[in-house]
């Protein structure tokens, strides 16, 4: 049986005569309702001047306050409807105006007959509900899951793929706050509705996201949000499209195709590994401490493990401990009040205040003093702390995300670090390998650094020679990605070539490099026996082009052939 809403604010005994006509009409499957400001009233009003008799049984009236639109096929407003109560968002159902204002009382019965007949004889009912069944039809067959909510959250479609995915049924979400159906919130922390915000601010791009299923399984999801706006313009809700990436991510770090994960460029197995960690991570409030030597990237980590997480809509807040005197830092964390010292003029927040909701990260942990070391053990346990100068007890819920490149348990042993702090600091580790343990990311980081250098400078990129790639992967790089970003910013400076090749490297690194490679390599362009290695530094550095490999290695391209034919097991996924 379909069901039709007749509502109105200011025609509530029309509502009611109209529900009563339209119900059981001429024999039709019709039941229908009336939604009016006071239904006890609006009847009385209708048997008054209408001289309506008592409803038939499937007809009712319900207060126009607690309808829930969604519960009907179609929506009539007599007269202009309140846009809180039947919003123009799609997935909800179709909405007619009919304006009663110009009509006069006495004709007033006449003409809802009239309207009605031609609803429902003339095809027009059916043709509306045709159209949304098909709206529904085509979002029900997309793989992408689908869900839309308004501005309080409520939401007020979600299709069945998004069944499928979240493991939700329908039924348990339609109409609900979506922060109350989904534990963790289903946006992942990203979309400002979860922050409140009077106009939110939508993010521009896909983003991914951890998300619990139903079942109580992590999922991995890519969301993509969109506004949806009323013809003026207004916001009235939003609309996301998801699909799970799990089994793909799974088989991708399986087969160690993962090049880039959160701004971090890497496929080496260690880095794999590090991806999953930072997704384990990401709906867990606990403290993360990354080691690693200087200039392997651990503040880039540290975002990561923020922005993949449901903090992700709240600061990311970084203070480098080990470039601040004491009394500074003490400053800089906490915060002061005025007079607290000589050139406090003013109360000042602190970066744990200002990362409030979100995460702080402290960059070299482990040159903090002792003294410090004690204060900030008060902040991880109690999440209080004073400013100061300061009486009042200030209180945040701040992720703490530390990093050092020194050996903290080493230095627990020299006394010089308190190893009750290092215990709430190091709830989950990550170590960052340095660049001479993942020796097959060196040709995708100097690619990126050269895309990301070219672009910067506004010039032609540079194509590494094989012989210049085996000085690379031959180097101890003590500086790490720092090191090789500054010496391809060095080379985009200094070869004026397409290709870059040993002669434009930095003395020093040539020099460090010359135990290692015999100097007539350096020097000379002689064509010598094709190696694995060679190989495939040279296919990272053209992109996987055959023909540019050829001429990067200096041999025919049917010599490159005849040896990727020779060595299949090296060379399978090129096919």
């Amino acid at each position: 049986m379909l069901r039709i809403l007749f509502i109105s604010e200011d025609f509530p005994g029309a509502a009611c005569l109209a529900a009563n006509i339209l119900t059981g009409y001429d024999g039709s499957a019709l039941a229908a309702t009336a939604a009016v400001p006071d239904p006890e009233k609006a009847l009385r009003l209708a048997r008054k001047i209408f001289a309506l008799p008592l409803p038939p049984a499937a007809t009712e009236t319900v207060a126009s306050a607690t309808v829930d639109i969604r519960a009907y096929d179609l929506i009539i407003s007599l007269g202009q409807p309140d846009t809180k109560v039947c919003p123009d968002l799609p997935g909800l159902p179709p909405l007619l105006t009919w304006e009663l204002a110009a009509v006069p009382a006495a004709d007033l019965s006449a003409e809802l007959r009239m309207r009605i007949n031609a609803l429902v004889k003339h095809g027009y009912l059916e043709a509306l509900l045709a159209g949304r069944r098909n709206g529904e039809l085509v979002l029900d067959n997309l793989q992408e899951g689908i869900i839309a909510h308004d501005l309080n959250r409520r939401i007020f479609f979600f299709n069945q793929a998004a069944e499928r995915i979240t493991g939700y049924r329908r039924e348990e979400v339609l109409g609900r706050d979506c922060h109350l159906v989904f534990p963790g919130n289903f946006c992942g922390g990203k979309c400002s509705f979860c922050r409140g915000d009077c106009a939110p601010a939508l993010p521009g791009k896909p983003y991914s996201l951890c998300f619990r299923s139903r079942d109580g399984g992590d999922l991995y999801l890519e969301m993509n949000i969109t506004a949806i706006t009323d013809p003026a313009g207004a916001v009235r809700g939003v609309v996301a499209s998801f699909r799970d990436l799990s089994r793909e991510i799974e088989l991708a770090g399986r087969l160690g195709e993962i090049e880039q994960f959160a701004g971090i460029i890497g496929r080496d197995p260690k880095m794999q590994e590090m991806y999953q960690t930072i997704r384990d991570l990401a709906d867990s409030r606990v403290p993360v401490l990354i080691t690693g030597e200087s200039g392997t990237g651990k503040e880039l980590v540290a975002a990561a493990v923020h922005s993949e997480g449901s903090r992700a809509g709240k600061l990311f807040v970084p203070v480098n401990c080990g470039a601040l005197p004491e009394n500074l830092l003490e400053s800089e964390l906490f915060g002061h009040v005025r007079g607290a010292f000589t050139g406090a003029i003013r109360d000042k927040k602190g970066r744990f205040e200002l990362a409030d909701g979100g995460t702080i990260f402290l960059d070299e942990i482990g040159d903090i003093s002792k003294a410090m070391q004690v204060k900030l053990l008060r902040v991880l346990q109690n999440g209080t702390f004073h400013r100061v100068g300061g009486e009042e007890l200030v209180r945040v819920d701040v992720r703490v995300v530390s990093a050092t490149h020194k050996d903290l348990k080493a230095e627990i042993a020299a006394g010089r670090f308190r190893e009750d702090l290092f215990y709430r600091l190091c709830v989950v580790p990550v170590h960052l390998p340095p660049l001479r343990e993942r020796l097959t990311d060196i040709p995708l980081l100097a690619r990126h650094f050269i895309k990301l250098i070219a672009k910067e400078e506004q010039r032609a990129e540079l194509t590494l020679a094989p012989e210049t790639m085996e000085i690379f992967i031959t180097y101890s790089w003590p500086g790490n990605i720092r090191e090789l970003q500054n010496v391809i910013r060095y080379l985009m400076v200094r070869c004026r070539e397409e290709v870059a090749r040993p002669q434009h490297l930095p003395e020093n690194l040539l020099a460090a490099a010359g135990a290692a490679i015999p100097r007539t390599g350096l020097r000379t362009r002689q064509r010598r026996r094709l190696t694995v290695e060679m190989v495939h530094s040279a296919l990272a550095v053209s992109g996987g082009n055959r023909l540019q490999t050829a001429k990067q290695l200096g041999v025919g391209r049917a010599t490159l052939y005849r040896f990727l034919d020779q060595h299949p097991e090296y060379f399978a996924k090129l096919e």
